[in-house]
């Protein structure tokens, strides 16, 4: 068992709350263990540059840690401008463009502020799986004022945290196992069992082949736990 409780492939508990803010196009807030994470989605209606006159649309993502999120301060100016706040960000724009028809969008951004209210491990998988949620609200508000003919999301997806902590292939690290891990990864992937992302490092340590099939198989069974939970909230696309 661990310090929490969980077996070592069990999820940690899982807690959605959909439109969460009034006024933006899709929202919730999602809860995985004591992490939780506020993901609104803003219609917008422009694209980057290099789209304009396409007829493409772009979803951009962007992600920030609340000065109380941790056990410390962290200053807002310092939580926007770091190197691992532009890497989560992207990582999350990655996933839910992988996963949607952009040239269905129209010439239209859909934005995804990911803001981290409380961190205890797995807040960029955490928002990726959140992320996803609001932009299918946002996508559905968009058909139904008739700016697209259908909702262009080609498959769900999902991402989760697996490691090896104390010679443990565990599942859903929690903060106190992610600082222990000797290897560290995070999955992305989509409900048809194809990958987005795999992140995958060794902390002064290294792993076999063998032990990365079973992260991955271990990951790929939580994450489509997670999509499970996603289908039973959105309901249908």
């Amino acid at each position: 068992m661990r310090e929490d409780g969980r077996k070592p492939d069990q999820l940690r508990n899982i807690k959605i709350v959909r439109n969460y803010q009034k006024y933006a196009d899709g929202s919730c807030l999602i809860e995985f263990g004591n992490t939780k994470v506020l993901c609104a989605a803003s219609i917008q209606d422009s694209v980057p540059p290099h789209l304009v006159g396409t007829g493409t649309g772009w979803i951009s993502a962007e992600y920030s840690l609340l000065p109380r999120a941790g056990s410390k301060r962290t200053p807002r100016n310092k939580s926007i401008s770091s190197g691992r706040t532009h890497e989560i960000q992207r990582l999350i724009g990655r996933a839910l463009r992988a996963v949607v028809n952009l040239e269905k969008l129209g010439e239209k951004t859909v934005f995804i502020d990911c803001d981290v209210i409380q961190a205890d491990g797995g807040t960029r998988t955490t928002s990726i799986n959140g992320a996803f949620i609001a932009l299918c609200d946002a996508l559905k508000k968009m058909r139904n004022a008739g700016y697209i003919d259908e909702i262009p999301v080609r498959s769900y997806v999902a991402a989760l945290s697996v490691g090896i902590v104390n010679g443990e292939i565990l599942l859903d690290l929690c903060g106190s196992e992610d600082n222990r891990a000797s290897v560290d990864m995070n999955v992305v992937m989509t409900d048809r069992g194809r990958f987005v992302e795999i992140q995958g490092t060794g902390e002064e340590a290294t792993f076999s082949a063998a032990e990365l099939n079973k992260m991955l198989g271990l990951a790929k069974q939580g994450i489509a736990a997670i999509i499970k939970i996603q289908k039973d909230v959105i309901k249908k696309i």
